[in-house]
């Protein structure tokens, strides 16, 4: 695979491109059938018995080139991209036409607009009682209950005038997380390097670099479901192709996780794409 380096024009301002705010990083076994639905022929999906290494990135920025927006990037699997490995989107969700925009014709990104609601609430959290230890063996111990934030993010797609409920995802702080009270782990330096392009808006095969800096901490990882179906998604999802990759996207938020991590104090630091040619 080589890459030519010609950089593709942008209508934000002069790249690298500059993100501030907060995200989860959630990796999740993913199907390799299923990954394989979105990943071009040019690439080589990454895969041991029949999974990848896929999930999501879900951010919430307070300062951007397209000002504050909230962000779902479902990350289909690992593309092998010699001497490394690089991501592939299947849906990049955002609440900014601009964000959207951008992301598709000049980053070649699967954008889509859509609605975030966001709902934060205390729930008791159940915690037996050490006294009624012979009790709990028999399932009737007492309990008490300790709040604990949950947070919860419906994300609906956005197409014309119609909306489509995508998935809903539940984030829970434990005990654990409690204990390392304002704790945000140590500060880090990495880069995500990702495959994108092979889109109606912008057909080119793309490569493009995110370099983050930010405190990184394990978490729970957060519960996704999906919402049930209701008559007016059904009127709106008629085009087959199109509720196909929503159901397939969304089939990727549903596989099992395996790690979650929290960003803080995060900058995202995002390089202009370059064209990729395969090799012959």
């Amino acid at each position: 695979m080589e890459v030519e380096e010609r950089n593709v024009s942008s209508g934000y301002a002069k790249p690298p491109w500059i993100f501030k705010g907060s995200a989860l990083y959630q990796i999740h076994l993913v199907k390799a059938s299923t990954a394989r639905a979105f990943i071009p022929k040019e690439f080589r999906l990454v895969e041991a018995f029949g999974y990848t290494l896929g999930g999501f990135f879900l951010a919430s920025y307070d300062d951007s080139p397209a000002g504050v927006f909230d962000e779902l990037v479902m990350i289909a699997g690992i593309v092998w991209n010699p001497p490394t490995s690089c991501a592939w989107a299947a849906r990049v969700l955002v609440n900014s036409n601009e964000a959207c925009h951008h992301g598709r014709k000049e980053v070649g990104l699967p954008s889509q607009v859509a609605r975030f609601s966001k709902k934060i609430t205390a729930v008791p959290k159940r915690k037996r009682e050490r006294a009624f230890g012979f009790l709990d063996t028999f399932g009737l111990g007492t309990t008490l209950s300790h709040p604990e934030d949950l947070m919860e993010v419906k994300v609906s797609e956005v197409d014309s005038a119609a909306s489509a409920n995508i998935c809903n995802i539940q984030i829970r702080s434990n005990e654990s997380e409690t204990k390392l009270g304002k704790w945000m782990g140590p500060a880090i330096k990495m880069s995500l390097p990702s495959f994108s392009g092979n889109t109606k808006f912008n057909p080119n095969l793309l490569k493009y670099s995110c370099h983050i800096h930010c405190r990184v901490r394990p978490v729970s990882p957060a519960v996704v479901s999906k919402p049930l179906e209701d008559e007016a998604d059904r009127n709106h999802t008629s085009q087959e192709s199109l509720e196909n990759e929503r159901r397939l996207s969304v089939a990727v938020m549903l596989s099992k996780p395996i790690i979650a991590l929290q960003f803080k104090d995060l900058t995202m630091q995002v390089e202009a794409p370059v064209v990729v040619h395969p090799s012959v």
